[in-house]
């Protein structure tokens, strides 16, 4: 009941957010006699506060419209190149009409962005997108709101999440004879058990892993969010946080995380500081700090839009990472995409290189728990290994903002070049790379 309490709240809050929003803009506009009266900038404030507070924050759009290489503005294409039912592999496809810009675009590292499926959308990963587009063709996992997948589509399992990190691989290693593969925070287990299972096959592998404040190992350093985990048993997350989803989205009867109790617990991770914030957005508007303002927007925008989680695929990412170690005490067994059930083994990983990134501050994922990754490959040369520790970076410091373009980008660069190896494209897909002003 709690799901559907929730919606009749946000739907009756709805009209008075409307309602907020649209007396913020008549105090504000000058052509209007409201905005000339008494006290009438702070009435605009308080209202585009309440607004904001109020409001139904949809996923938002990457945005991604250009990127600059070698001062050249490429413009950006965004489009899905393969469907499934729970994720939409997503292509950012680059185009010029400089010749010089065209043939160093075409040149460039394919890379496979794995986002988090963990409350935020992939656009959490913007940042991200936009300066790895700079010198690699990029292609991410948008994770879909589960509320949206209707009943018909089944279930989805952690091990569906792997499958879907092997078909998105297989995928573009037939179309570009290969690829790398880049995780953020969540997706470094399961992208670590579908490159092992694949290693496991004989399959070909990916050229690299970058492994980005991930748990690997949630043993190590726990934080707030590792003893949450650990500390609650498996029938307390069943009974506390899974809900179905109501009646009035396709997705109707489906079990999930939802993601306004995601949002919540966000929240009260760090109460004082978004409390802080919401004033200091106030205080912005009041001063006429439009810049700061829209900052805010910007920011909360993004960190307010969250989505469901399946609820099969949250309890058991709970238990296997957080509970069971399952990956680190070799214990892992995954219902393949065909059907056979084999152990995941990241010992036979051999020839893809391995890079591990951490914050220095992370708070989410401690210090440690990436690195782990390098002593369960233990077939990786030592040579072909790598690990880099982001000073002063906190958990989103190492894939977005002023640190991660300025300070671990040159790294996760560098590494992807070094273990670059030119490959001719078998497939149809590789052709198309061959347009003459696209990339």
């Amino acid at each position: 009941m709690l799901y559907q309490l929730y919606e009749a709240q946000r739907s009756l809050m709805e009209p008075f957010a409307d309602l907020a929003n649209v007396m913020a803009r008549s105090f504000n506009n000058p052509l209007l006699p409201l905005a000339h009266l008494p006290q009438a900038q702070r009435l605009a404030a308080g209202y585009a506060l309440l607004h904001r507070l109020g409001k139904d924050y949809e996923k938002p759009e990457f945005g991604i419209r250009t990127v600059p290489v070698d001062g050249v503005d490429v413009a950006i294409h965004e489009r899905v190149e393969m469907e499934l039912p729970f994720c939409q592999l997503r292509r950012f496809k680059r185009f010029s009409d400089d010749t010089a810009t065209l043939s160093k675009l075409k040149g460039q590292p394919v890379v496979l962005i794995v986002a988090p499926l963990s409350g935020h959308y992939a656009t959490l990963l913007r940042d991200t997108v936009r300066t790895m587009l700079r010198d690699h063709k990029v292609y991410i996992t948008d994770w879909k709101n589960a509320r949206i997948v209707p009943l018909s589509e089944g279930e989805f399992h952690l091990d569906d999440y792997v499958n879907y990190v092997q078909a998105f691989i297989r995928y573009l290693q037939d179309g570009y004879g290969n690829c790398h593969v880049m995780s953020v925070c969540q997706p470094t287990v399961p992208v670590l058990a579908a490159v092992s299972l694949m290693a496991s096959k004989r399959e070909r592998l990916p050229l690299s892993m970058t492994m980005m404040g991930g748990p690997i190992d949630a043993r190590k350093s726990p934080t707030a969010v590792n003893n949450l985990a650990m500390t609650k048993s498996y029938d307390w997350f069943e009974n506390n946080v899974i809900y179905r989803v109501p009646s009035s989205f396709p997705g109707a009867g489906r079990r999930v995380y939802p993601g306004f109790l995601q949002h919540a617990g966000f929240v009260a991770m760090n109460p004082e500081h978004h409390a802080k914030s919401h004033y200091d957005f106030f205080e912005h508007l009041l001063k006429g700090d439009d810049a700061s303002a829209e900052a805010h927007r910007t920011f909360y925008d993004e960190y307010n839009a969250v989505l469901d989680m399946d609820a099969d695929y949250y309890l058991e990412t709970i238990q296997t990472v957080f509970q069971d170690f399952k990956l680190v005490n070799g214990t892992w067994d995954v219902k393949d995409d065909d059907g056979q059930t084999r152990r995941v083994r990241p010992q036979d990983i051999r020839d893809t290189a391995l890079l591990s990134v951490e914050g220095e501050l992370d708070d989410i994922s401690g210090s440690g728990q990436t690195r782990a990754v390098h002593a369960l490959c233990t077939s990786v040369p030592e040579a072909r290994k790598h690990h880099y520790e982001a000073q002063g970076a906190g958990h989103y410091g190492i894939f977005s903002g002023r640190r991660w373009r300025e300070k671990v980008y040159p790294t996760v660069r560098e590494f992807i070049l070094s273990h670059n190896v030119q490959t001719k494209p078998p497939g149809n897909r590789g052709a198309k790379n061959t347009e003459a002003s696209t990339s």
